[in-house]
């Protein structure tokens, strides 16, 4: 009886993927690979993920990952530059084929694009500081004045959780300049935003000081209806090999980010553990 019902689990497990991969059209891979081009949207403006050097071309973390990923694809690699605000409905619109861009993984983004894991990257939040305040741990908030930007969730959980006494601004520019008119001792934000602040060369002066918290996983993302069809199961495959070779670690350094732990636990994770 039980290898009857062990049987009949199979069957059923059979049919649903025989249907799920009926549903797979493949009309994104089969374009990218007929026309011998795939189009990714990156970043232009967010250094070092993806931004202009100085002859205007496109470069950064997130650009050599698109060059990789064409590279195994056989293909030519055409880059879009895209916003958060329309990176999306780039991707829905057909305007690109992949859109790695420092996106969020989130729940109401899973509905309208298909992002894969395992994540590439993450982010969280942290604080930039003067080197010369000399910030070591998170209590060392405790009672100082902290600008943060008005709405942003960082500020109530840097408030109830180690007490630092935020003062809001209206936008991040003043902010920021509030920090240098030393209105306060560091700003709370979001630690790749600070991590481009800093790559930018115009804060040489301050540092990213504390262990980043509260990490939100960014995603890469393909048409939604290709998620789990060959090109999402590609690019979760390119995201595995990113992790399992050391690949994203050794981008971190090439382009002069900030190691995180993420990184670290992801590679760890997913190493040979034949390979000493």
């Amino acid at each position: 009886m039980k290898l009857r019902t062990s049987l009949l689990g199979l069957a059923i497990a059979s049919v649903a993927f025989g249907a799920s991969a009926a549903e797979c059209t493949n009309d994104t891979w089969n374009k990218v690979m007929e026309r011998g081009k795939i189009v990714v949207g990156v970043k232009a403006d967010y250094k070092p993920w993806g931004y202009r050097d100085t002859n205007g071309d496109l470069v950064g973390m997130e650009i050599d990952m698109a060059k990789d990923v064409a590279a195994k694809m056989g293909v030519e690699l055409e880059l879009v530059p895209v916003q958060s605000s329309n990176r999306m409905q780039f991707l829905e619109a057909g305007d690109i084929d992949l859109m790695i861009a420092t996106m969020s993984d989130r729940k109401d983004r899973r509905e309208i694009v298909g992002i894969i894991g395992p994540n590439y990257y993450t982010s969280g939040t942290n604080v930039l500081a003067p080197k010369a305040v000399g910030l070591k741990t998170w209590e060392d908030l405790r009672g100082k004045p902290v600008c943060g930007k008005q709405g942003a969730f960082y500020n109530q959980i840097v408030e109830e959780r180690y007490g630092a006494e935020i003062i809001a601004f209206t936008g991040n520019a003043e902010a920021k300049q509030a920090l240098r008119d030393r209105k306060c001792i560091a700003w709370v934000y979001d630690d790749s935003s600070i991590g481009s602040d800093l790559a930018s060369g115009e804060w040489n002066e301050f540092e990213m000081p504390l262990s980043s918290e509260d990490d939100n996983p960014w995603g890469l993302a393909v048409p939604l209806a290709e998620k789990d069809c060959v090109f999402g199961q590609f690019m979760s495959g390119m995201q595995y090999n990113w992790h399992r070779s050391g690949a994203l670690i050794a981008l971190e350094k090439k382009w002069g980010i900030q190691p995180t732990a993420y990184l670290e636990k992801k590679a760890e994770r997913y190493s040979d553990w034949l390979v000493d």
